[in-house]
This record gives C-alpha cells, sequence and structure tokens, in this order.
C-alpha cells in the first residue's frame, strides 16, 4: 500500500511539473501536423484603449509608470488612462492629478482591490480595456500587440508576458522568480497554441469592456477569475508574448510567500466559485490544462512532495528487500540532498550569490509550502481581500 502511494506520488509531482509541459509540447506539435497555425493579423483599425490602473499607496511608481504610459506606441487620440486610487493615504492621487491626460477617481476608504476595479468600471467606455499594475513597466508596442488580437469575435481576453528583473546576485526570491516565470511563459504559449491559456497575470492583460462582470466582494484572484470567467462563457484566452510587462522580484522569499500563498487561497476560490471549468464536456482541452497547470498545483502537488519524502523513508528501510531498498535509499538521498540545499538557500538568502544549486531548491520548496499555507488560509477564511501586497526589491 505505501508502496503504490509513494509511486502515485512521484507521478503527481512529476507531471505537474514537468511531464505537463512536455505532453503539452507534444500535442501541439501533433495539432500543427493537421491545421495550419494562424497568426494575428496586423491592425487595420485602432480601436479606442482604456489602460486600467489600480492603485493603493503607490507614490513612489508613479513617475515611472505614468512616463512609461506616456511612451506606448499607440494612437494617442485612442488611448485613456484611468486610475483607482481608493483608500491611498501616501498622496498618490494628488501626484496623478498634475497629468491632465490621466483621469483619476478616488475614495478614502479603502475596500481592496476588487472593489476598486468594480467601481472604476463604470469610468470605462472604451471597447478595449488593458489592466496593469502601478509596479510594472510596458514594453513600448505591447498595447498594439494585444489589441491585434481583438479582431478575431471569439478572443474575449488577451495576456501579456510578465518577466522578472532578478536584481542583485543575493536575491534569491527574484531569482527564483525570474526562472519560475521564464518556464511559465513556455506553458502558456503551448496552452495558448492548442486551445486557450489557462488565465492571465495582472500585470498585463486585455479583455473587451462589454464583456466584464462584476467581480465578488470576497474574490482573492482578480484576474483569473475575470479571464477564466470569460474563457467559461465560451471565449478564447491568448497569449502575446511580445507584449510584456516588467517588474522587480520580491525583495526575498518571505514576502514572495505572501503573494504565492494569496494565489494559492484565491485560485482555490476560483475553483469552487467556477466548477463549469473542470467539465471537459464542455470546456474540451481547457479543462484538461486547467486541471493540469493550476488545480495540481493548488491542491494534490504540494502534499505529494510531502508523501514522496516520508513514504520513501519507510520503503528505503522497511520493505525487507535488499535490491529494492537500495533503489529506495538513492531515491530517499537525492532527496535529501534537494532539501538540504534548499535549507542551504535559506540559510544564504541576502548574504552571498544566489547559485543556482541553492536557490532552485529552495525557491521550489517554498512556492509549494506556500500552496500549503494558501489551502490553509482559504478553508480558514483568513485571507483578506484587503491583503498586505510583497515588497519588491
Amino acid at each position: 500500500m505505501i508502496e503504490w502511494l509513494f509511486w502515485i506520488a512521484v507521478l503527481v509531482v512529476g507531471y505537474t511539473f514537468a511531464g505537463y509541459a512536455f505532453l503539452l509540447a507534444i500535442l501541439v506539435h501533433l495539432k500543427r501536423l493537421f491545421f495550419k497555425r494562424t497568426n494575428a493579423p496586423e491592425q487595420e483599425e485602432y480601436p479606442e484603449v482604456c489602460l486600467f490602473v489600480t492603485a493603493y499607496n503607490e507614490a513612489d511608481s508613479v513617475a515611472a509608470k505614468v512616463e512609461n504610459s506616456f511612451q506606448l506606441k499607440y494612437p494617442k487620440e485612442n488611448l485613456k488612462f484611468l486610475w483607482i486610487t481608493d483608500g491611498s493615504t501616501d498622496g498618490t492621487p494628488e501626484l496623478l492629478r498634475k497629468y491632465s491626460q490621466i483621469k483619476v477617481e478616488h475614495l478614502p476608504e479603502r475596500r481592496g482591490k476588487v472593489h476598486a476595479m468594480n467601481r472604476g468600471m463604470q469610468f470605462v467606455d472604451s471597447p478595449i480595456v488593458v489592466f496593469t499594475d502601478s509596479n510594472t513597466l510596458l514594453s513600448p508596442d505591447s498595447i498594439l500587440k494585444m489589441v491585434r488580437h481583438f479582431q478575431h469575435q471569439k478572443v474575449g481576453c488577451v495576456a501579456g508576458e510578465k518577466r522578472v528583473l532578478k536584481g542583485d546576485e543575493t536575491n534569491m526570491a527574484a531569482a527564483g522568480e525570474n526562472l519560475y516565470w521564464n518556464l511559465e511563459s513556455l506553458v502558456k504559449q503551448l496552452e495558448s497554441d492548442l486551445s486557450s491559456v489557462v488565465g492571465a497575470a495582472g500585470e498585463l492583460f486585455a479583455i473587451r469592456r462589454k464583456l466584464f462582470r462584476p467581480l465578488a466582494d470576497d474574490c482573492l484572484l482578480d484576474d483569473f477569475q475575470i479571464s477564466m470567467q470569460l474563457a467559461a462563457e465560451g471565449y478564447q484566452l491568448v497569449y502575446e508574448p511580445e507584449a510584456v510587462a516588467w517588474e522587480d522580484g520580491s525583495m526575498n522569499v518571505k514576502e514572495e510567500l505572501k503573494r504565492k500563498s494569496r494565489i494559492a487561497a484565491g485560485g482555490l476560490q476560483a475553483m469552487v466559485q467556477l466548477p463549469v471549468l473542470l467539465n471537459p464536456f464542455r470546456m474540451g482541452w481547457l479543462s484538461f490544462q486547467y486541471f493540469s497547470h493550476k488545480i495540481l498545483r493548488w491542491t494534490l502537488a504540494p502534499w505529494a512532495l510531502v508523501i514522496t519524502f516520508f513514504c520513501n523513508i519507510y520503503l528505503a528501510f522497511g520493505t525487507g528487500n535488499n535490491s529494492l531498498e537500495l533503489i529506495y535509499i538513492s531515491i530517499i538521498a537525492i532527496q535529501t540532498i534537494w532539501y538540504l540545499f534548499a535549507f542551504v538557500g535559506f540559510m544564504r538568502e541576502g548574504v552571498s550569490s544566489g547559485n543556482k544549486l541553492f536557490y532552485i531548491p529552495y525557491y521550489f520548496t517554498a512556492i509549494n509550502y506556500a500552496a500549503v499555507k494558501g489551502l490553509f488560509r482559504f478553508v480558514s477564511g483568513r485571507q483578506s481581500v484587503t491583503w498586505e501586497k510583497a515588497q519588491r526589491a
């Protein structure tokens, strides 16, 4: 029984973090053998676009974000700027009002990002809305690259690419996050090529204004719920790798844990609130992708890591079969070295170079711990919508 449990856990871990991407690559290759890939057409019209930003106490980011926004290569007469600054007490709205091109809506009460987004959408009359964060910088032609996809009527959302700046060599959180998003970008491109990308990152994504549905007040993961609600309604989510949002990495892994545990709690909430996404008869390939890419990461995979380790200890010394024990001893040795390297990464963080030998095991272990923490937060209801943002490097 323990042996079966061990190998099932190994399969879950292997499939979640490597096998799924490999299988996606095979499926996309097979699809291209039978169906010609269609690229997004060149832009013929330039619909009005609203660049929508919600900001809470982001005075330090305002100048850089505004300057970057004004440099975007899109017809100026068709590009509007809207900032919702509810609850800010550090002068963010006052700084923004110095720019005549920007519409600023502010309420003194802080009720969270979701409330600000729902409230802010009443001020949007542009057919395309581009959501972005106040602490991210966009590639100059990002809006052009995203908007062209909306010439296909079935496209409801376009997800941009997130890239993380690694910062100094001692920041293992930023280095791990950078590697994570590089791999995540490859998976998202494959998903988009197969059917539809699984969720958009809040740093940069666009939707049709008419398709926006107000979010529940307790929503924890607004970007994921907005995009996947459109997928549930039958619209395609397209990935655009040339629309890039740059962001500083988290200051340290402790700060990254805040973000990852909130994301895990929000993902579990979305799973409960959007059960149709798990119906393969209605959602087709997207249901398989959603389960493989998100559900396993948020639920089974972190626990499978724990099961793999403790079952391996028993199998290494309790089977009574010398040949089998040698195999299991080798596997537990590899696992032990992995977690020792993770511990070294934890001890070295902030004081020495983020060597990949240490920061990859450390970051991987940390984000899986965050998923477990997120599960307890969701079940206990302790994840507030007015969450504390992670500090960036």
